[in-house]
């Protein structure tokens, strides 16, 4: 697959936000968003990895892109049975770069995030692109599973930037927050800027 899918030009009639995807030159800590979502974070040393299931190669192609313009080009290999769903690692290697990442995040072996923890377009971005997808009544940002210490947490940063949103539990197709009504339907749009060229238009929030 291409790893570099071309992107559409940005939309000059589009307001910059002050937390949008255009605020701020692409930087590690930006993997936060990873990590607020199903990504995890793994320490050796005085490095650490990251890594994240995701369940489409369209996820595959814009998260390769999102880490290596911060200098971690991933892997990436199918996993999981071969009758089931399609599912995808993608991994970085062990890199000095995202150890202050790992110690911030990384409470034992609980995923934690750090006090002060908060999110912006750019985390916004591989979060979705990671885990978000649309249903019948919004928007979901998919959780880790085992990550329930990190839910309130997010959830409080989520309401910190205008996209409060109800948590699902696994049953009811979680873990994952719902954005739903269209000003915050609109504000995520406009936090995470212009849908990648990989991403179906039914799977980013604002897509005609």
């Amino acid at each position: 697959m291409s790893l570099s899918p071309p992107h559409p030009p940005p939309d000059p009639g589009r307001q910059l936000s002050l937390f949008g995807t255009e605020a701020a030159d692409p930087s590690v800590a930006d993997l936060a968003g990873l990590l607020a979502g199903p990504g995890e974070v793994v320490r050796m040393g005085g490095t650490a990895r990251l890594s994240v299931v995701v369940d489409a190669g369209w996820r595959v192609h814009v998260l390769v892109a999102e880490l290596t313009a911060r200098g971690l080009p991933p892997t990436w290999e199918a996993v999981g049975e071969p009758d089931g769903p399609r599912r995808h690692l993608i991994r970085t290697a062990y890199a000095s770069t995202l150890a202050p990442l790992a110690r911030a995040w990384a409470r034992g072996p609980v995923k934690r995030p750090p006090a002060g923890f908060h999110l912006n377009g750019r985390r916004l971005r591989i979060w979705l692109a990671a885990a978000g997808r649309a249903d019948p009544s919004g928007f979901l940002l998919g959780l880790g599973d085992g990550d329930s210490e990190c839910w309130g947490p997010v959830g409080r940063a989520l309401a910190a930037v205008g996209l409060a949103g109800a948590l699902l539990e696994a049953g009811a197709g979680g873990p994952a927050y719902r954005i739903s009504g269209r000003r915050r339907l609109a504000r995520l749009a406009e936090l995470v800027g212009d849908r990648p060229a990989a991403a179906p238009a039914a799977d980013w929030p604002g897509s005609p």
